[in-house]
């Protein structure tokens, strides 16, 4: 089943009964999150980049002065050519589709569709023997298939993760100065601020974005088993390497010169190590965010008309951030296989890597799902000033660290034993530190600071590293 894409076909998107029969979830309950990506990543948008590498190398070969027989081009010609592209609709993917039931073949069904489409124009209809010139269809589909991730890239991931980098960032800023207790170890610890935990998952998935958008897709045109066999058999005098290197450049990627039939794929197990890091990161933030809202540092706004539990009337479930933990756990499963599979071919060739790429779309699909999720999630999110200051004024052992610390300074013998003995594993009243406090061979000055302190304000510099996000 394909995916119709937005562009054109406005009045043709999947029907709620095609919806309810569909076999992945992609493609039904949450085909309206995955709309956008039906243009780029599904079997149309894969066949949309075979052809653009097609209408491209033809394109290519005939503004090669040392390939007379491909011929320059004139402009109407090139006008034809680029049409052919930018027409190129779900109905026209479904004659490729036609041809492919008889030939078995996806890339040549590619190929015969071109010619035809060629046959109807004067000038063209003598360049047909140049479409798929030298090529083997691992020239073609690899290609595409970087063209296809890196529109994927472009229009679909990186808006999405910025969108909720942006959203991190905007709650880093906002909550910079809330103190809220911290836990390790699921116990109270050091207190630090609510924005600088949203700083901390910012700083982490900024970084993660750029190494991603930095991962260099890779194109491969060099023939049957990587070596321009039957390129240099017909022109041996063309610089072939320089050749498709500029026409790698021309469609935004790189070539890759060492390959065997097929292009090894290294470039797209980064490309999913990279994703499947941010998406690790996102997890992580779910599961955190999950908790806080159990222990009601967060709660959710009410959505009128939904509900939380079908025999609970009380509840407003945290399902946004469940959804998404989940989707990124289908993705990172599948980014996984990729990575691990994807750069391993027998010899100079196997298919094994064919029926996996396909699900790329799919992947990218669980992924857009995940972060709609999450943005729909942090969008409902409140915070109880109330409940994180209560969790404070109930945990003041927690400064213990800065009390044993202040006693190192001033070498006072067994700091860490004498607050260990007063505070580990219970809670302490205000009265029983401010003894404690005076009872120290300390300046008054430093006494004075410490009884100064309270959970609240003892953040060191919690405060200043959120706002630097």
């Amino acid at each position: 089943m394909i995916v119709l894409p937005m562009h054109g076909f406005a009045n043709s998107k999947m029907n709620p009964a095609g919806r309810l029969t569909a076999i992945s979830p992609v493609d039904g309950r949450y085909a309206n999150k995955t709309e956008r990506l039906g243009e780029i990543a599904s079997e149309y948008g894969l066949l949309r980049q075979r052809l653009k590498v097609e209408v491209g190398w033809l394109k290519h070969l005939s503004d090669c002065a040392e390939i007379p027989e491909a011929g320059s081009l004139s402009p109407s010609a090139r006008k034809f050519l680029d049409g052919i592209v930018q027409d190129f609709d779900v109905d026209e993917a479904q004659k490729i589709k036609d041809i492919e039931t008889r030939t078995n073949h996806d890339i040549k069904a590619v190929e015969y569709y071109l010619r035809s489409k060629l046959d109807s124009h004067e000038e063209l209809r003598d360049r047909v023997e140049f479409i798929h010139f030298a090529c083997t269809s691992e020239d073609i589909n690899s290609t595409a298939y970087s063209l296809m991730l890196g529109e994927t890239r472009v229009e679909v991931l990186t808006p999405a993760i910025q969108d909720i980098v942006s959203k991190l960032k905007a709650f880093a800023l906002e909550h910079a100065d809330l103190p809220m207790l911290s836990r390790t170890h699921g116990q109270p610890a050091s207190p630090t601020t609510l924005g600088k935990e949203f700083a901390n998952v910012h700083a982490r998935l900024q970084g993660q974005l750029e190494r991603f958008n930095t991962v260099e897709l890779l194109a491969k045109m060099n023939g049957a088993s990587g070596n321009y066999n039957a390129h240099q058999a017909a022109y041996p005098e063309v610089d072939w390497e320089a050749l498709t290197a500029g026409f790698a450049e021309n469609l935004g990627l790189s070539l890759n010169r060492f390959t065997t039939q097929v292009e090894p794929h290294d470039c797209i197990a980064e490309y999913c190590d990279a994703l499947r890091r941010i998406n690790t990161i996102l997890i992580d933030l779910c599961r955190d965010t999950w908790a806080y809202i159990s222990i009601g540092y967060f709660t959710q706004k009410m959505i009128e008309g939904e509900v939380g539990s079908s025999t609970m009337p009380h509840k407003i479930n945290p399902i946004d951030f469940e959804n998404a933990e989940g989707n990124f756990g289908v993705a990172n499963a599948l980014l996984d296989h990729f990575s691990s599979k994807l750069p391993i071919s027998r010899w100079q060739r196997d298919l094994s890597d064919s029926t996996v790429l396909r699900n790329l779309g799919l992947t990218a699909a669980h992924c857009v799902i995940g972060y709609r999720s999450l943005q729909k999630g942090l969008g409902k999110l409140e915070v109880d000033k109330h409940r994180l200051q209560e969790d404070l004024d109930n945990n003041l052992q927690v400064l213990a660290e800065a009390i044993q610390t202040v006693m190192r300074k001033y070498k006072i013998d067994g700091a860490y034993e004498k607050l260990k003995d007063l505070s580990r594993g219970q809670s302490l009243e205000s009265r029983e530190i401010e003894d404690f406090i005076r009872s120290l061979e300390l300046p008054e000055d430093e006494k004075d600071k410490l009884l100064t302190l309270t959970p609240a304000n003892y953040t060191g510099l919690a405060s200043q590293l959120a706002k630097n996000a």
